[in-house]
């Protein structure tokens, strides 16, 4: 069977998962909280939330979708094998999809489907014949492919589904322990080697003066010192974004920013900069409706820019704040 609809087009919306929403946000909270730790140097061992390289792939039932997948996909990006132990192109593309799954290190996850005993879902997923391929990415899904593909093909086709995830929903895969058992050779080793070092306490805190003092430039600066060598430093990125967002609304003439964004309310930039007043003023779910509401009337350059803001504002407030999980399921749901 020749592979086909190898993109990631044709998205179709399962629903609004409440539970997506709360599985993201405790992801989030374990990484911040692993975060911290290991930048205050406390403890040897994997992060909170950490998990096996053989927890990236699992066998899913009707009865454990909603939270094997559904759930999971607000997370990470969930891709889904539709198989049968009587198909003979699925012997060959499984364990290409476990070991490239393995291989990306936490960005997805593999979720098996064997069809003779899942009926249902092969109904509703709409398979003519397997192996089928889909994902999962904030309660959507994408599908991907049927039959067996080249290697190549598919590990490209992966490689897109985890930039979308990133970019489009800001969701960055889950956290794997690589001491623990079924780990690849030198992961260990590899991930220590990369660990970076440094004196973030001070950093951060000449960040907190730096911004008490109304030296916004200077607070941005010292944010951006921790990142250039921990990027992922979860308390860094929180104050650039708010560091950021007040240098912005520093010089804002409110009343002129207002008037032009209820006399535009297609142009993105006065959506954009009305936005960043909401959130100083503390109407976040307005700031964010906002900019949904922009992003569902623009297009190319124009909706990018203001579906870029919206997750700074995101990152803002904070990924364990149920405002910014609405605002997630909504922003989804006007991209596709």
């Amino acid at each position: 069977m020749q592979p086909r609809n190898m993109s990631m087009s044709g998205v179709v919306d399962l629903a609004a998962v409440k539970a997506a929403g709360e599985a993201k946000a405790k992801a989030e909270q374990a990484r911040a909280e692993a975060a911290r730790q290991a930048g205050q140097g406390g403890g040897n061992g994997p992060a909170a939330g950490a998990v096996p390289p053989s927890a990236l792939v699992i066998d899913v039932d009707e009865a454990g979708f909603e939270r094997d997948v559904l759930q999971l996909s607000a997370e990470v990006p969930v891709v889904l094998d539709f198989w049968a132990e009587w198909c003979e192109p699925c012997k060959q593309l499984s364990p290409l999809l476990e070991r490239l799954t393995v291989e990306a290190n936490g960005r997805l996850v593999l979720a098996k489907v064997d069809v003779d005993a899942n009926q249902m879902l092969m109904q509703q997923f709409q398979i003519q014949g397997i192996p089928a391929v889909f994902a999962v990415v904030a309660g959507q899904v994408l599908p991907l492919f049927q039959g067996v593909a080249p290697e190549q093909q598919i590990r490209e086709t992966l490689a897109q589904l985890v930039q979308v995830a990133e970019e489009r929903f800001g969701i960055i895969g889950i956290e794997v322990d690589p001491n623990a058992e079924g780990a690849a050779p030198g992961a260990a080793a590899s991930d220590e080697a990369e660990v970076p070092a440094g004196p973030y306490d001070a950093l951060l805190e000449a960040a907190v003066v730096a911004l008490d003092a109304g030296d916004l430039g200077g607070a941005v600066q010292a944010y951006k010192n921790v990142l250039a060598d921990d990027p992922a430093n979860t308390e860094a990125k929180l104050g650039l974004a708010q560091a950021e967002l007040l240098a912005r609304v520093q010089d804002m003439n409110p009343q002129a920013v207002r008037t032009a964004a209820a006399e535009n309310p297609r142009d993105p930039a006065a959506q954009i900069a009305a936005a960043d007043l909401d959130l100083v003023g503390g109407h976040v779910e307005d700031a964010f409706g906002r900019l949904v509401d922009t992003v569902r009337v623009t297009f190319g350059e124009d909706r990018d820019a203001v579906r870029l803001r919206l997750l700074e504002l995101f990152e803002v407030i904070g990924a364990d704040d149920p405002r910014v999980t609405a605002a997630r399921t909504a922003l989804a749901r006007v991209l596709f």
